[in-house]
């Protein structure tokens, strides 16, 4: 009985869809990676029990911490699709809970 290895070239995108991947993942680094910690930043501003100001200091001072984790995600993501799904549900979090309070307003 023998086994074949696969040296990998089969699943190797062409250079097209490498470049499809590459933008993707570039735009959502930088587009989505804004738009996710524009909203986790209004929305922990809110959220955290201080006073104003201070709230709006401490969400401002994580937002440099999660967008650069977002962009670092974008890139280490084993597909471009899981990449978006995962900014999809971290976007959903912050938006849930904005128009909640926008709502209950």
């Amino acid at each position: 009985m023998s086994i074949k290895k696969s040296t990998g070239s089969g699943n190797k995108p062409s250079p097209a869809q490498h470049r499809w991947n590459v933008a993707s993942r570039t735009l959502l680094a930088v587009a989505g990676g804004y738009a996710i910690t524009a909203m986790a930043t209004a929305s922990l501003g809110v959220a955290l029990p201080l006073p104003r100001a201070q709230a709006v200091m401490a969400a401002t001072l994580f937002s440099f911490a999660l967008y650069c984790a977002l962009v670092i995600w974008a890139y280490s993501a084993a597909t471009a699709r899981r990449a978006w799904s995962v900014a999809a549900v971290l976007a959903a979090l912050p938006a849930a809970h904005l128009a909640f309070r926008w709502v209950a307003a």
